[in-house]
Protein backbone atom coordinates (compact mmCIF):
# COMPACT_ATOMS: atom_id res chain seq x y z
CA UNK A 1 0.00 0.00 0.00
CA UNK A 2 1.39 3.58 -0.81
CA UNK A 3 1.88 5.88 1.52
CA UNK A 4 -0.96 8.11 -0.34
CA UNK A 5 -3.87 5.16 0.42
CA UNK A 6 -2.68 4.94 4.06
CA UNK A 7 -3.37 8.78 4.09
CA UNK A 8 -6.88 8.64 2.35
CA UNK A 9 -7.82 5.15 4.88
CA UNK A 10 -6.67 7.38 7.74
CA UNK A 11 -8.83 10.18 6.69
CA UNK A 12 -11.89 8.16 6.52
CA UNK A 13 -11.69 6.27 9.53
CA UNK A 14 -11.62 9.94 11.07
CA UNK A 15 -14.46 11.15 9.18
CA UNK A 16 -16.34 8.19 10.38
CA UNK A 17 -15.71 9.00 14.15
CA UNK A 18 -16.34 12.45 13.56
CA UNK A 19 -20.02 11.53 12.15
CA UNK A 20 -20.35 8.68 14.46
CA UNK A 21 -19.46 11.47 17.75
CA UNK A 22 -21.67 13.97 16.37
CA UNK A 23 -24.50 11.40 15.94
CA UNK A 24 -24.05 10.32 19.82
CA UNK A 25 -24.31 14.17 20.79
CA UNK A 26 -27.49 15.49 18.97
CA UNK A 27 -28.41 12.09 21.14
CA UNK A 28 -27.40 13.15 24.23
CA UNK A 29 -29.49 15.75 26.22
CA UNK A 30 -27.65 18.77 27.96
CA UNK A 31 -27.55 18.40 31.96
CA UNK A 32 -28.68 21.36 33.93
CA UNK A 33 -28.98 21.37 37.60
CA UNK A 34 -31.84 23.81 37.55
CA UNK A 35 -30.41 26.16 39.67
CA UNK A 36 -30.45 29.82 39.36
CA UNK A 37 -27.08 31.74 40.35
CA UNK A 38 -26.76 35.29 40.58
CA UNK A 39 -24.02 36.67 38.40
CA UNK A 40 -20.69 36.69 40.41
CA UNK A 41 -19.76 39.99 40.09
CA UNK A 42 -16.48 41.82 38.97
CA UNK A 43 -13.29 41.99 40.94
CA UNK A 44 -10.07 43.83 39.46
CA UNK A 45 -6.70 43.03 40.06
CA UNK A 46 -3.51 43.83 39.41
CA UNK A 47 0.18 42.76 40.35
CA UNK A 48 1.60 43.63 44.08
CA UNK A 49 -2.39 45.49 44.56
CA UNK A 50 -5.04 44.87 46.66
CA UNK A 51 -8.35 43.47 44.83
CA UNK A 52 -10.69 46.07 44.23
CA UNK A 53 -13.17 44.52 46.68
CA UNK A 54 -10.21 44.77 49.51
CA UNK A 55 -10.31 46.75 52.62
CA UNK A 56 -7.28 47.86 53.15
CA UNK A 57 -6.02 47.78 56.66
CA UNK A 58 -2.60 49.12 56.02
CA UNK A 59 -0.81 50.41 53.25
CA UNK A 60 1.97 52.17 54.47
CA UNK A 61 1.11 55.82 55.01
CA UNK A 62 -0.94 55.41 58.70
CA UNK A 63 -2.66 53.29 61.10
CA UNK A 64 -6.34 54.23 61.32
CA UNK A 65 -7.97 51.00 60.85
CA UNK A 66 -6.31 49.82 64.52
CA UNK A 67 -6.97 49.96 68.11
CA UNK A 68 -4.04 51.17 69.61
CA UNK A 69 -2.21 51.54 65.89
CA UNK A 70 -0.57 54.79 66.65
CA UNK A 71 1.61 53.19 69.40
CA UNK A 72 3.34 51.27 66.65
CA UNK A 73 5.80 52.96 64.57
CA UNK A 74 5.37 54.19 60.51
CA UNK A 75 8.97 53.97 58.79
CA UNK A 76 9.73 53.50 55.12
CA UNK A 77 6.34 52.06 54.05
CA UNK A 78 5.91 49.14 56.87
CA UNK A 79 4.97 49.52 60.60
CA UNK A 80 7.01 48.02 63.76
CA UNK A 81 5.59 46.18 66.14
CA UNK A 82 5.75 47.88 69.74
CA UNK A 83 4.53 48.40 73.03
CA UNK A 84 1.13 46.77 72.76
CA UNK A 85 -1.04 44.43 70.68
CA UNK A 86 -3.41 46.05 68.50
CA UNK A 87 -6.98 45.17 66.69
CA UNK A 88 -8.80 45.91 63.81
CA UNK A 89 -11.38 48.65 64.32
CA UNK A 90 -13.84 46.91 61.96
CA UNK A 91 -15.02 43.38 62.76
CA UNK A 92 -14.87 40.35 60.58
CA UNK A 93 -16.13 36.63 59.94
CA UNK A 94 -14.95 34.36 56.69
CA UNK A 95 -12.68 36.34 55.01
CA UNK A 96 -9.66 36.23 52.98
CA UNK A 97 -6.30 38.38 54.85
CA UNK A 98 -3.21 39.04 53.37
CA UNK A 99 -0.55 40.93 55.06
CA UNK A 100 3.25 40.94 54.35
CA UNK A 101 6.33 40.76 57.65
CA UNK A 102 9.55 40.55 58.71
CA UNK A 103 11.38 39.53 61.97
CA UNK A 104 14.51 41.63 62.96
CA UNK A 105 17.45 41.34 61.01
CA UNK A 106 20.18 40.88 63.96
CA UNK A 107 19.09 37.34 65.40
CA UNK A 108 18.56 38.04 69.34
CA UNK A 109 17.37 35.07 71.57
CA UNK A 110 15.99 31.41 70.71
CA UNK A 111 13.09 30.01 70.28
CA UNK A 112 9.64 31.46 70.98
CA UNK A 113 12.05 34.68 72.03
CA UNK A 114 13.08 35.48 68.19
CA UNK A 115 10.60 37.22 65.92
CA UNK A 116 7.83 36.18 67.21
CA UNK A 117 4.04 37.89 66.93
CA UNK A 118 1.22 36.31 65.66
CA UNK A 119 -2.18 37.19 63.61
CA UNK A 120 -5.36 36.35 65.89
CA UNK A 121 -8.43 35.58 63.83
CA UNK A 122 -11.43 37.04 65.78
CA UNK A 123 -8.80 37.43 68.46
CA UNK A 124 -9.23 33.99 69.14
CA UNK A 125 -7.14 31.57 66.52
CA UNK A 126 -3.81 32.17 66.23
CA UNK A 127 -1.89 31.96 63.32
CA UNK A 128 1.58 32.14 64.36
CA UNK A 129 4.43 34.28 63.37
CA UNK A 130 8.08 33.54 64.35
CA UNK A 131 11.20 33.58 62.84
CA UNK A 132 12.06 29.79 62.19
CA UNK A 133 14.81 29.82 59.88
CA UNK A 134 16.95 27.92 61.25
CA UNK A 135 15.34 28.13 64.79
CA UNK A 136 14.77 25.12 67.25
CA UNK A 137 11.15 25.17 68.90
CA UNK A 138 8.24 23.21 69.72
CA UNK A 139 6.75 22.19 66.15
CA UNK A 140 2.67 23.55 67.04
CA UNK A 141 4.51 26.97 68.20
CA UNK A 142 6.69 27.65 65.15
CA UNK A 143 5.54 30.30 62.07
CA UNK A 144 2.93 29.12 60.27
CA UNK A 145 1.59 26.90 63.23
CA UNK A 146 -1.91 27.19 64.55
CA UNK A 147 -0.73 28.07 67.79
CA UNK A 148 -0.92 24.72 70.23
CA UNK A 149 -2.54 23.24 67.83
CA UNK A 150 -1.40 21.89 64.26
CA UNK A 151 2.18 22.68 63.04
CA UNK A 152 2.81 24.01 59.16
CA UNK A 153 2.86 20.85 56.34
CA UNK A 154 6.83 22.39 55.83
CA UNK A 155 8.58 25.22 57.04
CA UNK A 156 8.71 28.06 54.31
CA UNK A 157 10.46 30.70 56.31
CA UNK A 158 12.84 32.86 54.62
CA UNK A 159 16.22 34.58 55.88
CA UNK A 160 16.11 36.85 59.07
CA UNK A 161 15.19 40.59 57.70
CA UNK A 162 13.82 39.33 54.90
CA UNK A 163 9.91 40.04 53.52
CA UNK A 164 7.64 37.08 53.94
CA UNK A 165 3.42 36.95 53.05
CA UNK A 166 0.93 34.82 54.63
CA UNK A 167 -2.25 34.80 52.89
CA UNK A 168 -5.14 33.11 55.24
CA UNK A 169 -8.67 32.07 54.47
CA UNK A 170 -10.74 31.57 57.57
CA UNK A 171 -13.94 30.38 58.00
CA UNK A 172 -15.66 31.36 61.18
CA UNK A 173 -17.07 29.05 63.35
CA UNK A 174 -20.54 28.77 64.43
CA UNK A 175 -23.08 28.52 66.83
CA UNK A 176 -26.80 27.72 67.86
CA UNK A 177 -28.57 30.00 69.38
CA UNK A 178 -27.89 28.23 72.64
CA UNK A 179 -24.34 28.62 72.38
CA UNK A 180 -23.43 24.96 70.77
CA UNK A 181 -20.85 24.77 68.19
CA UNK A 182 -22.17 23.93 65.25
CA UNK A 183 -19.55 24.00 62.68
CA UNK A 184 -16.37 24.47 63.59
CA UNK A 185 -13.37 27.11 61.88
CA UNK A 186 -10.97 26.38 59.16
CA UNK A 187 -7.95 27.74 58.06
CA UNK A 188 -5.94 27.83 55.30
CA UNK A 189 -2.92 29.58 55.20
CA UNK A 190 -0.24 30.27 51.70
CA UNK A 191 3.22 31.37 53.44
CA UNK A 192 5.70 32.57 50.60
CA UNK A 193 3.41 31.20 47.77
CA UNK A 194 3.64 27.50 49.50
CA UNK A 195 0.58 25.79 51.00
CA UNK A 196 1.17 25.47 54.85
CA UNK A 197 -2.41 25.10 56.50
CA UNK A 198 -4.85 22.88 54.12
CA UNK A 199 -8.38 23.66 55.39
CA UNK A 200 -7.05 22.71 58.84
CA UNK A 201 -9.87 22.08 61.20
CA UNK A 202 -9.42 24.22 64.54
CA UNK A 203 -10.24 21.98 67.63
CA UNK A 204 -11.14 25.75 69.37
CA UNK A 205 -9.50 29.02 70.84
CA UNK A 206 -5.69 28.66 70.47
CA UNK A 207 -4.26 28.96 74.15
CA UNK A 208 -0.48 29.01 75.49
CA UNK A 209 -1.51 28.16 79.31
CA UNK A 210 -4.58 24.92 78.77
CA UNK A 211 -6.07 22.62 75.67
CA UNK A 212 -7.82 24.28 72.94
CA UNK A 213 -11.65 24.87 73.24
CA UNK A 214 -14.68 26.85 71.96
CA UNK A 215 -16.57 29.61 73.52
CA UNK A 216 -19.66 30.81 71.57
CA UNK A 217 -19.31 34.24 70.15
CA UNK A 218 -20.51 36.98 68.02
CA UNK A 219 -19.86 36.41 64.05
CA UNK A 220 -17.78 38.95 63.73
CA UNK A 221 -14.89 39.60 65.63
CA UNK A 222 -11.62 42.06 65.51
CA UNK A 223 -8.64 40.76 64.07
CA UNK A 224 -5.74 41.38 66.69
CA UNK A 225 -1.86 41.18 65.24
CA UNK A 226 0.19 40.95 68.97
CA UNK A 227 3.38 42.28 70.29
CA UNK A 228 5.20 39.79 71.79
CA UNK A 229 8.21 42.06 72.55
CA UNK A 230 9.89 41.61 69.15
CA UNK A 231 9.69 44.28 66.45
CA UNK A 232 8.15 42.70 63.31
CA UNK A 233 7.28 44.84 60.80
CA UNK A 234 4.58 44.58 59.23
CA UNK A 235 3.17 46.17 55.63
CA UNK A 236 0.54 45.65 52.90
CA UNK A 237 -2.19 44.63 54.90
CA UNK A 238 -5.84 43.97 53.50
CA UNK A 239 -8.35 41.67 53.85
CA UNK A 240 -11.82 40.48 51.78
CA UNK A 241 -15.05 39.58 53.42
CA UNK A 242 -16.33 36.53 52.29
CA UNK A 243 -20.17 35.05 51.72
CA UNK A 244 -21.55 32.22 51.32
CA UNK A 245 -23.36 32.00 47.78
CA UNK A 246 -26.56 29.92 47.45
CA UNK A 247 -29.03 29.72 44.65
CA UNK A 248 -31.64 32.65 43.86
CA UNK A 249 -34.32 29.92 42.23
CA UNK A 250 -35.13 26.83 40.55
CA UNK A 251 -36.42 25.49 37.31
CA UNK A 252 -38.26 22.40 38.72
CA UNK A 253 -38.92 19.74 35.91
CA UNK A 254 -42.57 19.35 36.01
Amino acid sequence: MTGLKRVFRVLVVLMFLGTAYQTYANLVEEYKNGLIWEEPKVVETAPHQPPSDAIVLFDGKNMDQWKGGDKWKIKDGYVVADKQSIETKQSFGDCQLHIEFATPAKVEGNGQGRGNSGVFLMGNYEVQILDSYDNKTYFDGQAAAIYKQYPPLVNACRKPGEWQSYDIIFNAPRFNEYGQLVKPAYLTVIQNGVIVQNHTELQGATYYHQPPFYTAHEDKLPIELQFHKNPVKFRNIWIRELAEIHPVGCVCPE
